[in-house]
Order: C-alpha cells, then sequence, then structure tokens
C-alpha cells in the first residue's frame, strides 16, 4: 500500500489567507453595522403613532386589531 500524506493549507500563502480573513471580517462588520441599523429604525417606528406614521408617508404598521360584533354585550348577557 503506498503511503500518501495529507498537509492542511497546502495550496495557500500566508498573504491569501490573511487577505481572504479580512475580507470576511468585513463582511461581518457590515452585516453587524446593518442589523443594528434596522433594529434602531424599526424601534423608533413602533414609537411613533399612525397620525405620525402617515405624515412621514410610511404605510401604517399592521397591528392586532379586536373587532367586536354589535350586539356581543347583550349575548353574553342573556347567556348567564
Amino acid at each position: 500500500m503506498a503511503h500518501t500524506e495529507t498537509r492542511a493549507g497546502a495550496g495557500l500563502s500566508k498573504g491569501q489567507s490573511f487577505g481572504s480573513g479580512l475580507n470576511g471580517v468585513t463582511i461581518i462588520v457590515a452585516a453587524l453595522r446593518k442589523w443594528r441599523r434596522a433594529v434602531a429604525s424599526r424601534k423608533a417606528l413602533a414609537d411613533l403613532t399612525p397620525d405620525q406614521l402617515r405624515d412621514i408617508g410610511h404605510p401604517e404598521v399592521n397591528r392586532p386589531a379586536l373587532e367586536i360584533k354589535a350586539g356581543l354585550m347583550t349575548n353574553l348577557m342573556s347567556m348567564r
């Protein structure tokens, strides 16, 4: 049986691995900054009233709304 050796990173020079590492760090930093901006803008929009949202031209946020049919209390009281 033939004897074989494997070496990690045999084809990469130090310059190539260092450059790709900086590129990876740059991408991660950019993604974190984008995420922080998105979180900050969501928090700022959550604090605005529907009138303020209309004033800045932002569509209203789909917030859950409770719809109650007319006569519901009467029906519930009659069930007692």
